[in-house]
């Protein structure tokens, strides 16, 4: 056998080899609202009374556990429907600690696909965060930034609520930027609130750009709970979040999630209404098979059947944990939303 057949094969071993170590062709990355997942512990300085085994919804260690389990099952479940095992990153939001962001990704569900943890506890007067999770064979984070909402009452006192999460870094050797939101809530009335969510919505946009300014061409997804619709103002005007794809080199975004909501779907309901609060936002390059690595070719949400309450007078609802302090055992008060990245043919990560 000649020196230069032995080559060729040479190549073409490794050229194998590498295929099936990075074998796979598509990604998918999801946000999750956990709705109240807090460990069973009364922590100083953290709102979380209602949260343990004395108070009326008596959140002992067995809750808790199923609790975990269910999230896993969800999270994984997002997987399974798209044949990769997982979700290679998901934002999260809605958790008290990073102690119980350990306990999930160590469920049995979850522990097989190595999740590492972004967190960091936020001054929200519930005590409740927003975080990302993601399978470190994958995504390889280079610059984390927890950034601070500054917002006021109408007396002029401060409104303590979530961080902004601003992830940056290689999904797969591709640079790539994760903004995970969980925007001011409806509570008081959605018009009374508007103001929350637009300061919300601007501080999003801020970020958006200022990885612009630096990245022109830069891969942005924005995910979150944003307590409102994509087709809400703060949505559509100040984060400037279309509802029709963008074209490339736009300053708008698309809002990936947008045609769901359009076609009668969501999230959550309230009073027979759904709403489609959990979105996923994206820079027009990430619709465009030309214009890098990974591209979407799905948008999705993740509203099983087993996920829906079964009877009664919110039949077809989401499957909560809690209605008020009655126990119910379920998943969240929302349904998951996720994307699908597909690799661009003939590209090896």
């Amino acid at each position: 056998m000649s020196s230069l057949i032995k080559c060729a094969i040479a190549v073409a071993m490794m050229t194998t080899v590498l295929s099936c170590s990075t074998g796979v062709e598509q990604r998918v990355v999801g946000f999750y609202n956990l709705e109240n997942l807090f460990d069973t512990i009364d922590a100083p300085n953290v709102r979380d009374e209602e949260f343990t085994p004395e108070s009326e919804k008596q959140w002992d260690a067995n809750r808790y556990q199923r609790k975990l389990q269910n999230m896993a099952s969800v999270i994984a479940g997002i997987g399974a429907a798209e044949g990769v095992g997982a979700p290679d990153v998901m934002g999260l939001s809605e958790m008290e600690n990073r102690g119980v962001l350990e306990d999930l990704i160590a469920t049995d569900r979850l522990k097989a696909f190595d999740y590492r943890i972004i967190h960091q506890d936020s001054p929200d007067e519930r005590g409740i965060d927003v975080a990302l999770i993601y399978r470190s064979g994958v995504f390889k984070p280079e610059v984390v930034n927890f950034v601070p909402l500054l917002i006021k009452d109408e007396e002029g006192n401060r409104i303590y609520t979530r961080d902004h999460l601003v992830v940056s870094g290689n999904l797969d050797g591709e640079k790539i930027h994760f903004i995970v939101n969980h925007w001011p809530s409806r509570y008081g009335g959605k018009e009374r609130s508007i103001p929350l969510r637009r300061a919300a919505a601007e501080r999003t946009r801020s970020l958006v750009d200022s990885i612009h300014a630096e990245e022109k061409d830069a891969r942005i997804v924005v995910m979150g709970d944003l307590n409102d619709d994509p087709v809400d103002v703060s949505v559509k005007k100040y984060l400037r979040a279309g509802v029709t794809p963008q074209e490339a080199g736009s300053d708008s975004l698309f809002n990936a999630t947008a045609p769901l909501f359009f076609e009668g779907r969501g999230t959550l309901c309230y009073r027979d209404f759904w709403n489609l609060f959990d979105q996923i936002i994206v820079t027009p390059n990430l619709m465009k098979p030309e214009s890098g690595h990974h591209y979407i070719v799905k948008t999705e949400i993740y509203d099983k059947q087993y996920l829906r309450q079964q009877e009664g007078d919110y039949s077809g609802y989401p499957y909560r944990t809690f209605v008020g302090d009655w126990y119910h055992g379920g998943y969240s008060d929302h349904f998951a939303s996720y994307i699908v990245l597909k690799k661009k043919k003939g590209f090896l990560f």
